[in-house]
């Protein structure tokens, strides 16, 4: 099981990213899938997730209308669209699924099998 997060880069604040992971070697269309972060000198931390039916999407209240996560299973995509995007949300962005869709607390990271490797996010001031 491969997951390949990209997308990330270097913008200022307020402007806009889109990041994607890919997957392979997993039934993409029965995961619980989600994004997390982690910057510097802190721990890691929940983004969003979303449901293998596209619905029941969870975010971060750090996130709540600023960023939006959606999947294309039919090529077993993920994506997080983050907009109005603040210094704070400067992190090592990575995506994670659980391969059997069972799980029961999306915000919490040990309720995934495998993670993507990260891309990292810089928001400049």
């Amino acid at each position: 099981v491969q997951l390949q997060a990209s997308g990330g880069g270097l913008v200022q604040a307020g402007g806009s990213l889109r990041l994607s992971c890919a997957a392979s070697g997993l039934t993409f269309s029965f995961s619980t899938t989600g994004w997390f972060r982690q910057a510097p000198g802190k721990e890691r931390e929940f983004v969003a997730a979303i449901r293998w039916t596209g619905g029941n999407a969870k975010y971060a209240d750090s996130v709540k209308g600023r960023f939006t996560i959606a999947r294309e299973n039919a090529k077993n995509r993920m994506f997080l669209q983050m907009n109005s995007l603040k210094p704070e949300d400067t992190a090592v962005y990575y995506c994670a699924a659980d391969a059997l869709g069972t799980a029961q607390d999306m915000g919490n990271d040990a309720e995934y099998d495998y993670w993507g490797q990260g891309t990292l996010v810089t928001v400049s001031s």
